[in-house]
């Protein structure tokens, strides 16, 4: 194998616990520990880190290991799954780097993959596999499904899945990892056993050859090059109200005043007094805009 992937949660159980004794840290044992496995093993390595964080909750991060135990990608989970989970919101973006055999990898978290936003970011960006990794339990089962293969459809990518499995007493997560081909087609699909590993072989060569010459199903391209049969170069406008109301600062549903959920509060958690700042943080050096 050239990369191996481990679910979100997989060192912290599937708790919400942010006791600052048990976070990580990006130079802390745990992190050392994979950098050592992964160049002992010659191999690379996706990880799942609850982290510290000295200014409010704990980020959900994610990180790409090379197989010479060189720190290749770090994410902070941008969409945490309300109201359950704690963690706060990432604020270094979508990073994409170079993988195994020079193929171009991203990195997202569970619930991030709820919403094709994040799919289309890593597309653009230049991603040919994107992981995701995720601590979900059996009710997202079909949910799950449907958003690993629409992602890779949608964006002509691979997307490779990994869930966490198994019961801790309270919680049954439900497993299923799954690698996608990019028309979309389930390659390897796993089932809900404990420390089951899933294989596959994925050809990046593949993606780049459909994202050149498909033309009907190359959604990635004519998302930004609308109906380019009757206009030159096609349209490249951005027609879509709810993404100019999010970089104005004043996306709101029409149906905003009625939802029930807007803190943790039903699950326990104390009301947020914090205010969202979203500068970007330093964050690893990519060639590909990471």
């Amino acid at each position: 194998m050239d990369l191996v992937v481990f679910p979100e949660y997989a060192l912290h159980g599937l708790s919400m616990d942010t006791n600052p004794e048990i976070m990580c840290r990006l130079d802390g044992a745990e992190v050392t520990a994979f950098q050592t496995a992964c160049r002992n093993n010659k191999i690379w390595g996706c990880f799942s880190i609850m982290e510290y964080n000295p200014h409010g909750n704990p980020y959900n991060s994610g990180i790409i290991i090379d197989d010479k135990g060189e720190l290749k990608l770090y994410y902070r989970k941008l969409h945490p799954w309300i109201p359950v989970e704690p963690w706060e919101p990432g604020n270094i973006g979508i990073p994409v780097c170079e993988g195994p055999n020079g193929s171009t990898l991203s990195l997202i978290i569970c619930h991030d993959g709820m919403f094709p936003e994040m799919a289309r970011e890593c597309a653009y960006k230049g991603t040919e596999i994107m992981l995701r990794t995720a601590g979900y339990t059996a009710p997202i089962r079909h949910s799950w499904q449907i958003t690993n293969q629409a992602n890779a459809f949608c964006n002509l990518m691979y997307t490779a899945s990994v869930c966490m499995c198994g019961s801790d007493g309270t919680f049954d997560s439900m497993g299923e990892a799954m690698i996608i081909n990019f028309d979309g087609t389930p390659l390897v699909t796993g089932g809900s056993r404990p420390d089951e590993i899933i294989t596959a072989e994925v050809r990046p060569n593949l993606v780049r050859e459909a994202r050149k010459l498909w033309g009907v199903e190359n959604n990635i391209y004519q998302f930004g090059h609308r109906g380019y049969v009757a206009v030159k170069g096609g349209a490249q406008d951005c027609p879509y109200t709810y993404m100019q109301d999010l970089v104005n600062g004043c996306y709101r549903l029409p149906w905003e005043d009625e939802v029930v959920h807007k803190d943790g509060t039903s699950c326990g958690f104390p009301a947020p007094t914090r205010t969202y700042k979203g500068e970007e943080l330093p964050r690893i050096p990519s060639e590909r805009g990471g």
